[in-house]
């Protein structure tokens, strides 16, 4: 009998369908999103929590590379503070069920929820006559990657002493520009479909929601 699952296939074989699966799901979520005729923050907020852990989950080979960090961004400019951080909980947490938890999943929801925080801070600049400016999305992106990859470095601590710590964080400067460029390609990737898919929702949210929106 023919084992049809014994095929063998090379990392980076394995690395090109995990991206093709992440861009099938993105297309599937936003068909979907335009075909349901509900106006709900929370229908958003979960297809982007979707995204954001299979996102997170099927680039795992590559280190560093993630979605998440741009859509954490992206909620909080168009959602506040308070919904980005319950995504970045979210995200970290059942994203690492599959990748592996421990001490580091709450520095990690802790980062991304300072980013959330941040772009929550920053949405007036960042929106312009309902549009998202691109070019300071980009850099804003680009400094999120070191921001959140020295706060959950801080977890290091737990196992080695301050006095190591710059040692560490140097060596990790790598990985910190690979998250930072896989940031700018996120950007580049989402920034518009997923901007028109927040705005949408958005407007029609609460009436609470739409005044914090509006005033910030």
């Amino acid at each position: 009998m023919i084992d049809a699952h014994s095929i063998e296939i090379t990392n980076s074989e394995l690395m090109l369908l995990n991206v093709a699966l992440l861009f099938l799901i993105g297309w599937i979520l936003i068909k979907t999103e335009k075909k349901i005729n509900t106006k709900n923050e929370f229908f958003a907020l979960s297809l982007i929590l979707v995204f954001a852990v299979f996102g997170r989950i099927l680039l795992n080979p590559i280190p560093n590379v993630q979605p998440v960090t741009v859509l954490i961004l992206l909620t909080g400019i168009y959602f506040g503070a308070s919904r980005s951080i319950i995504l970045a909980s979210l995200v970290a947490l059942i994203s690492n069920m599959y990748i592996g938890h421990g001490i580091w999943t709450f520095y990690q929801a802790g980062a991304w929820s300072v980013i959330g925080i941040i772009g929550s801070i920053l949405s007036s600049t960042l929106i312009s006559e309902n549009k998202i400016n691109i070019n300071i999305l980009a850099s804003l992106a680009f400094i999120s990657a070191f921001l959140f990859d020295w706060i959950v470095s801080l977890s290091a601590l737990h196992s080695i002493s301050i006095e190591i710590m710059p040692a560490y964080l140097i060596s990790g400067i790598p990985y910190d520009l690979l998250h930072a460029v896989g940031n700018l390609a996120f950007v580049a990737w989402l920034a518009n479909p997923i901007s028109k898919l927040m705005q949408k929702h958005v407007q029609f949210s609460s009436s609470i929601m739409v005044k914090s929106f509006d005033s910030r």
